[in-house]
This record gives C-alpha cells, structure tokens and sequence, in this order.
C-alpha cells in the first residue's frame, strides 16, 4: 500500500507534467509549423486558443464526471484523449487538422487536471499528503520553465512533430502504471453533471474568441461579428441563469459573493491575458523577425522562466511567515506590468537583449503571483469547496489565455494593417498593403519579401519589422495596462478576515494552481 501511492504520485505527475509541457513547447514551435502548413496569422491563434478553449470550458465538467464514474477511470480517458490527439497533431497536414487535433488534447488536458489532486488525495494523508502536493506543484512548475527549451531542441532536431509524437509513449507508459497501480475512487453521493452549464458556457466562450479573431477580416460592425457578439451575451447570460438556478452548478456563482474568491479569480485572468497571452506575439518577434531558430528561442525565454520558477517558493516562505496574500497577488502584477513597460521599445533592429530587463522583472511577479493565487483560490471556502474552488480559478486562466490571445491579435493585426497601409500609399504597392499586412503579423516576414520586386525588398522588409516592432509595443503598452487594473483589483478586493481555512501554511504544503501555460 505504501508504495501504491508513490506509484499514484508518480502516474499523476506523469500525466500533468506531459499537458503542461506540451502547452509551453508549442510556443515556440508556431512559426516552423506556419511555414510547413501554410497557416494563418488566425490559424496560429487558434492553434493555441483551441487548446484553452476545451481546457477551459471542460475542466469543471471533467471533475462532476470523474465524482460519478470514477477519478482513475476519467483520469485514463484522458491520457489516451491526449496522447492519441498528440499523434493526430503530429501528423496533421493543414492548419484545420492541427486545430481540431488540438482541442481533442484539450479534452485530454481538462480530464487529467481535473482528477491529478483528487488522485493525490485519496493516495496520501498528513505529512505525506503535504509533501506530494508540494512535488506536484513543483512538477508544474517545472514544466513551464523548461517547456520553450525543450520546444526549441525538439523542433530544431527533429521536426515540429515531435513536439507531440513524444506525448505517445509517455502517454502509453502512465496508462499502463495507471491501470496497475492506481486505486479506483469516486464520490459516493454524485451531483451529476450540469450539462447545460457546459453547453452555454462553451458557446459563449466559443463566439467571443471567433468574433474577435475574425472582426478585422470581416468587419467589426458586419452582420457576422455583429450576430457572435450578440451570440456570447446571450450564451453566457443563459449560463448564468442556468447555474443561479442549477442544484449543483458546475461553476459555482455564489461563491463569488465573497470578495477575495472574485479578486483571485480577476487576478488569474488578469495575469494570464496580460503577460502569458503575449508569448505567441512575442516569439513571433524574436524567431520572424530577429530570425533565431526555436532552440535559440526557447533560450531567450529562460530569464522569465526560471526566474519565476525560483521565485516561486520564496513568496511561499514569506507568505508563511505572515506577509499578507494581497501583497503577493498586487505586488506581482505589478511587476509584471513594470515588466511589459520595460519590454516597451523594440524595434526592427533591436537585439533581442531589450527585452531581457522585461523578462526579468515580469519574471518575479509571476514567481510572487503563483503561490499566492493558489492559496487565495481555496483558502477562502469552506473546505468541501475547495475543489470547485481551485477548478474556478484554474478556468479562469484558460479564458484569459483564450482572450488574451484573440483580443491581443485583434489590436495587433489592426495596427499592423494601418502602419503598412499608410507606408505604401502612393506607392506601386499599396494594392497589395492588406496582403503584406496579413503576412507580417502571422511572422511571415520571408514570404512578403518574396513577393515583392528585387529592388523594393529591402524598403518592404524594413516597413514590414518596424510595423510588427510597433504593433508588438502596443501589444506591451496593452497588456501593461491591463496588469496594473488586476493589481489594483487585487489590492482592494483580497481581504485577510476572509481565509476560511489556515492559508499560511507554504504553498508547497497546498494544491497549487497550475501556473499558465507560456
């Protein structure tokens, strides 16, 4: 029995370790894969958000399923969900392929997020129930930190694909430890699962994203965008009215009428839509544009990364040590957001040293936030709760990875559009600006030169790096802004008289948060 649970542990770890990083490693990969499949500055969008989206609108639903047929049953679904969606994206020869493939993984993601504490729980108890939340939490850390690095080897050495071919062993050989090793367990009184809550909720997080990847090409005020907006209000107010009246809610509203519940959950989506949302725009940049290969690229990410993965543990020993939660949660985006300001500046010809000071500093307020956010997610419900509570948060962040990338590429593509259409006025190319555009945005810096006459390539390839240098700067500009909201938020709605439970214990001693994916 005693080694049963380490192999628990060990099968759980497994399964996250591999989610998490395939999350972080796909980054860097995009613009090999937009040059192999022909993809859209939309289709890599959606190479990511098609992830955050299943993850994000299955994740609660994937736990009142696991209650009622079983935590390992639901836990092996997902492995061979994901691990069979990993070989699909491994071999997908268009953009559409990839995408589908990649919301099945998501499917994957939701069920073993939503079972991997709940498997730890039942395993373990007292100090050791503590010391395997602690390696759990220090797991996923891992696992973002080293994500674009690993990304970057893979895709240099042997090709985009394996990215995702690797999951398929990995995923085969948890499988196995699973199903020898891991005891059935389930809720002996199951809610049942609210799949209206599910279903309006996933269609009006659906028809956001598409309306705001899709409004610059059709038209903000077109019938379309017009039609999906009005879509998403309708959708989530029916999600709303469904779950105030549901029994047994799968997105628990009323425990949002405690404020610190609502000001982590802000601060989640805050951080998410702010700093990590960014990564695709900014790998972008340093791959197209300053033209390193992804194994360089996924070096250059290591000063944020493993800053914040050391940084991490630190906050939890001054949070133990009665530094006040809301310090960690305002003070971190706070930083991020001094940050994003400091990355502020790039240009065409910037050397990609200008954003180092950047990912240092938003570094560390991602180490501070994490820990905090995790204790603030359940330390403030009723311990039964706590759950839901930590799914909440957890889908709070797949939502602003969601719409932090579909908003962000909105306002990016537009002023992209506008630099280069107001640079080739009056010019033989100013027929073929939008075109440019479109192919400056998706990082496709190289095939706009291409298509351009020998002796206008280097006066197009210069407007084209500095309208994606610009676009980048306010991308910055943007989400600094929207830090420094989350910050204030935090500083006024998280409140110590509201921690039901003992929060000072150090994170690593709690279920933490998943940080999100880079």
């Amino acid at each position: 029995m005693e080694a049963r649970k380490w192999w628990t542990l060990g099968a759980v770890l497994i399964g996250v370790f591999m989610l998490l990083l395939d999350i972080t490693v796909v980054n860097v990969a995009l613009p090999v894969i937009r040059n192999d499949l022909n993809a859209s500055f939309s289709d890599l969008q959606w190479v990511v958000d098609a992830y955050a989206l299943t993850l994000a609108a299955l994740l609660l639903v994937s736990g009142s399923f696991a209650d009622l047929i079983g935590r390992r049953r639901v836990f092996i679904i997902g492995l061979v969900l994901f691990s069979a969606a990993s070989f699909a994206c491994g071999l997908a020869q268009s953009p559409l392929w990839l995408i589908l493939s990649r919301a099945v993984q998501g499917i994957g993601g939701a069920m073993l997020f939503a079972t991997s504490l709940a498997l730890i729980a039942q395993a373990f108890t007292g100090r050791d129930r503590a010391t395997a939340f602690g390696i759990w939490g220090a797991t996923i850390g891992a696992a973002v930190a080293i994500g674009p690095l690993v990304g970057g080897a893979l895709t240099d050495s042997l090709g985009w694909q394996w990215i995702f071919f690797v999951n398929v062993p990995i995923g085969v050989a948890a499988v196995f430890i699973t199903l020898a090793q891991v005891d059935e367990s389930k809720d002996p009184h199951p809610a049942g699962i609210d799949w209206a809550g599910a279903l309006t909720f996933t269609a009006g997080l659906f028809m956001l994203v598409l309306a705001l990847i899709r409004g610059n090409e059709e038209g903000w005020g077109s019938t379309l965008i017009v039609a999906l907006f009005t879509g998403t209000i309708v959708a989530l107010a029916a999600f709303v009215f469904v779950e105030l009246r549901s029994d047994h809610p799968m997105f628990e509203l009323r425990l949002f009428r405690n404020r610190t519940f609502g000001g982590a959950s802000l601060v989640a989506f805050a951080l998410s839509a702010s700093m990590f949302s960014l990564f695709l725009y900014i790998t972008l940049y340093i791959e197209s544009v300053l033209g390193y290969k992804p194994l360089d690229a996924g070096l250059r990410f290591l000063p944020l990364t493993v800053i914040s993965f050391f940084v991490a543990p630190l906050s939890g020993r001054l949070s133990s040590k009665g530094v006040p939660v809301r310090v960690f949660l305002s003070g971190g985006l706070v930083l991020v957001g001094i940050g994003l300001l400091l990355m502020h500046g790039v240009k065409a010809d910037s050397n990609w040293t200008t954003l180092l000071a950047g990912f240092c500093v938003a570094g560390a307020g991602v180490g501070a936030v994490n820990p905090a956010l995790a204790t603030a997610a359940v330390g403030v419900v009723d311990p039964r709760r706590s759950g839901m509570a930590s799914g909440i948060n957890n889908t709070f962040r797949q939502v602003g990875i969601a719409t932090g990338i579909a908003a962000l590429g909105a306002i990016f593509q537009s002023h992209i559009t506008s630099k280069v259409s107001a640079g080739l006025a009056g010019t033989p190319g100013a027929s073929h600006a939008s075109d440019i555009a479109h192919a400056t945005a998706a990082g496709a810096l190289n095939d706009v030169l291409k298509a351009v006459p020998a002796q206008a390539r280097g006066t197009v390839g210069h407007l084209a790096r500095s309208a994606f240098a610009s676009g980048l700067n306010t991308l910055f500009m943007v989400s600094a802004i929207l830090a420094f909201v989350g910050a204030v938020l935090a500083a006024v709605l998280v409140r110590e008289k509201d921690f039901v439970t003992q929060h000072r214990a150090a994170p690593q001693e709690a279920p933490q948060e998943a940080p999100a994916p880079a």
